[in-house]
């Protein structure tokens, strides 16, 4: 009963044809919120690009004006002083053998990683564990630099990589349906603003084909993106 009540007041104040403008977007996304937990909003963005192609495999990253609504867990893995840097700006783990021991018998229990480039040999060698989970440090996300503190200031901050998938789209959670819609409209302006720069000189014609967006439980909208600014 609740569901087919929830779906009529999407199907009467949703018109799925029309694209919206940033703000009427993010104004549905409150009306449209039916669950009781607070959802988190997802922003999909399809690109014209090739991501076979080096120079069109986007991997950039933003901190969000507001964050994410999300607490990230960090593991640093360096040696030496940097250990206590990494632990005086909030890294909740620290380490650096013992912790490849236990990533190489399965535990990936931390949502970012950071690694000091002295630690990449290693580490390296378990990319069949990270790849595939997305944790895997990188020079382009910032994820592996001597600036270890920096680096976990940024990702406890709400810091997002925007990173292109195969098929040309990128997937990036832009914070809470709690924020409200000027936050959120902040938050996805940053998004945008950061992808419009990240533009390969090798693209022709409209390099942003589409964007759209969703809370966890709510329909997808489509956002005019020729309306921001």
């Amino acid at each position: 009963m609740n569901l087919s009540k929830n779906m009529k007041s999407v199907n009467e104040g949703l018109d799925r044809s029309k694209t919206y403008v940033l703000q009427e977007a993010m104004d549905l996304v409150q009306k449209f919120k039916f669950s009781k937990f607070d959802e988190s909003v997802d922003l999909a963005m399809n690109l014209n690009v090739d991501p076979r192609h080096a120079e069109e495999n986007i991997r950039v990253t933003t901190p969000l004006p507001h964050g994410t609504g999300k607490a990230i867990t960090v593991l640093v893995l360096t040696q030496g002083p940097k250990e206590k840097e990494a632990q005086e700006a909030g890294a909740d783990f620290v380490g650096n053998k013992d912790y490849l021991t236990k990533i190489k018998n399965g535990w990936t229990e931390v949502d970012k990683i950071v690694a000091t480039p002295d630690m990449m040999g290693e580490l390296g060698k378990l990319g069949r564990i990270l790849g595939p989970k997305g944790l895997m440090p990188n020079p382009k996300s910032g994820t592996v630099t001597m600036d270890v503190a920096k680096a976990v200031k940024d990702l406890k901050a709400g810091q997002v990589e925007l990173r292109v998938e195969k098929t040309g789209i990128i997937h990036v959670t832009c914070g809470k349906v709690s924020f409200g819609t000027e936050k959120l409209v902040e938050n996805i302006q940053t998004v945008y603003d950061t992808i419009m720069k990240a533009r390969p000189a090798s693209v022709k014609g409209q390099f942003l084909e589409k964007m759209s967006v969703s809370s966890t439980m709510g329909p997808g909208i489509q956002i005019d993106h020729s309306s921001i600014r």
